[in-house]
């Protein structure tokens, strides 16, 4: 059985590598900020004071996206690849909090603007999009690239509507600006609508469950108090876009460095 789970899901010694770092990471999290983690063991202990069960002391939901993002990122795990995601996803979500808390969307319980200690999660949930994104690809192959052109606009033209609503106590900020040209810029132009829109599904998808754990949880907090807010949502849907095409830019850049490079060395 564990030989056709291992077939299932693709894993190699990579995919070891990965968890492996993965694990390290949380570690480093609870040791670098060992204060949250004494915080939040001290909340557990006032509610077994209470006479809570131990069951209603185990955080569920965490563990829950815990182990499902473990095992998506272990699947067809591929250091070359990933490693480009981790990279921007590290960039691209210090961008993105920086934006966030800057301007108050949202705060954290901590008040940093942004918590370096939130940053590391990210680059494991863009892996963990990535492989959500391909069980789609593989399950809509079928799907015709009309259909696809269809639900790309219809679900990116309401993003944007939302988005500007949502952010427009924060128009007089020119970070939220800048962040509204980049979003126009890569919606109206679409390389690939099939990967657009499953990558934006995936990205919402788990970030429902992210985000319902860090609201609810008050770990972090938006400034409309909901739990979560739509856009929130959505916007993991649109980060995890951003960050896709972001890679596609810096790999087609890293080629072109690479083939200037060999003219410059073997010149005819």
């Amino acid at each position: 059985m564990l030989t056709n789970l291992r077939a299932a899901l693709g894993l190699t010694r990579h995919s070891s590598y990965l968890f492996s770092a993965f694990l390290l990471t949380c570690l480093l999290i609870v040791y670098i900020w060992w204060p949250l983690a004494v915080e939040y063991w001290g909340i557990i202990q006032v509610y077994a004071q209470a006479g809570y069960p131990w069951h209603a002391l185990v955080d569920w939901l965490l563990l829950g996206i815990f182990g499902f993002m473990s095992i998506t990122i272990m699947a067809r795990a591929d250091l070359r690849a990933d490693s480009l995601i981790v990279f921007v996803g590290v960039f691209g979500r210090l961008v993105i909090e920086s934006w966030g808390t800057q301007t108050e969307l949202w705060h954290y319980y901590t008040a940093e603007r942004p918590p370096l200690w939130i940053i590391p999660a990210w680059p494991i949930a863009s892996l963990s999009i990535d492989r959500i994104t391909r069980a789609l690809s593989h399950v809509t192959v079928k799907w015709s690239e009309s259909a696809f052109r269809v639900l790309y606009w219809l679900t990116f033209g309401a993003f944007y509507v939302l988005m500007a609503w949502y952010v427009a106590p924060t128009f007089d900020k020119s970070y939220t600006l800048l962040a509204l040209l980049i979003c126009a810029l890569m919606i109206l132009t679409p390389n690939n609508h099939r990967l657009a829109f499953l990558t934006f599904a995936a990205g919402s998808g788990l970030g429902y469950f992210l985000e319902l754990w860090g609201t609810t949880r008050e770990c972090w907090t938006y400034y409309t108090g909901e739990t979560p807010p739509l856009f929130a949502v959505f916007a993991h849907g649109m980060a995890a876009v951003a960050f896709w095409r972001t890679g596609l830019l810096v790999q087609k850049t890293w080629i072109r460095l690479r083939e200037t490079s060999q003219r410059l060395a073997n010149p005819r």
